[in-house]
């Protein structure tokens, strides 16, 4: 197996006989999720694999968005995840003063499983059914399209959480 291949399968995990585009998200999650701990971390491993994937796509994938190739799925499921992360706060270990005066409370305090879930779930809603200028994207047949409707619909999900984290009735229960 070539480098390019090996990246563009995130270590093989695109080489699922089923779903292999879950599969790659999943594997993004179970490792982003403790990178929340570190959001410049999270934030640099989106961008290292936004970048380091446009080269094994375009070096593995002959211009074409196989099934094998995840590591769109991996980009775009770091970048949905900075969506679970509190505005100016470390995600892991707020300090009890500041989680009661957070917004995030309920849902970090509670449930820290939860955002992360839903980022995920976005995600692949996104990735799958490819609105708007993810779709646009997904018609480019180059690595900036294999790469860019992944990206994009990270970013749509982590803005999508950053939104239901605003609802009025979730503030209520927080407060």
């Amino acid at each position: 197996m070539t480098l390019a291949r090996f990246v563009a399968t995130f270590g093989g995990c695109g080489l699922s006989p089923r779903a292999p585009g879950t599969v790659g998200s999943f594997a993004a999650l179970v490792l982003g999720v403790p990178m929340l701990k570190r959001p410049r971390l999270l934030a640099s491993s989106a961008i290292a694999a936004s970048l380091v994937g446009w080269w094994a796509a375009n070096r593995a994938g002959d211009g074409e968005d196989h099934g094998w190739i995840v590591i769109d799925e991996v980009a775009g499921m770091w970048l949905a995840l900075l969506g679970c992360l509190p505005a100016g706060e470390n995600y892991s270990s707020p300090s009890p003063e500041a989680l009661s005066d957070t917004k995030e409370a309920l849902l970090v305090s509670r449930r820290p499983w939860l955002l992360p879930l839903v980022a995920f779930g976005l995600f692949r809603l996104f990735d799958i059914t490819k609105p708007g200028p993810v779709g646009r994207l997904d018609k480019r047949h180059d690595a900036v399209g294999i790469m860019g409707d992944d990206i994009v619909a990270g970013l749509m999900a982590a803005a999508c959480v950053k939104a239901i984290r605003a609802l009025p009735c979730l503030r209520a229960a927080r407060q």
